[in-house]
């Protein structure tokens, strides 16, 4: 397996699209076509920027991940959007999708201390893969969803 995140644009916006989890997990998570209209948006602010990324195994597309971030700040670096496709579940994906876009953010904003995500408690799996990565629970939520962190320094 070799993850790639590649940014998503004109040439494999449409892919994204067809990306999907399962009825259970459809609660949990955006849809691509929500988190793609986030950046145009901008339902957290007008500092806010947003990356879309889809998640590829060689040709393959296999999930979809966004980075959101406020440039100037410390803390304000989040995973969201973050999900994998129904049919490539189970596979590792979801665990080297989370280290990739770990490793992007370290490297693109060195100013960065920590990176946040939100997940719903009853979202049992997602949340032990966070937490079993290094995540920790920051006792905070952001509506229904705990809020975790990954400290980066």
């Amino acid at each position: 397996m070799k993850i790639e995140l590649i940014p998503v644009t004109r040439d494999n916006w449409e892919d994204c699209l067809n990306l999907k989890v399962s009825t259970e997990q459809n609660r949990f998570v955006p849809s691509a076509a929500v988190s793609l209209a986030k950046p145009y948006i901008k339902p957290d602010g007008d500092l806010v920027e947003y990356l879309p990324f889809a998640i590829y195994d060689g040709e393959t597309m296999v999930g979809f991940i966004m980075h959101a971030f406020e440039k100037q700040t410390v803390d304000m670096y989040w995973i969201n959007g973050f999900f994998i496709d129904e049919q490539h579940q189970g596979k590792g994906y979801g665990k080297a999708a989370l280290a990739e876009m770990i490793r992007w953010i370290a490297a693109h904003s060195p100013q960065a201390r920590e990176v946040r995500l939100t997940v719903y408690p009853e979202n049992q799996r997602a949340r032990s893969l966070y937490l079993n990565f290094g995540f920790k629970l920051t006792g905070d939520f952001h509506g229904e969803e705990e809020v975790l962190v990954f400290p980066l320094s």
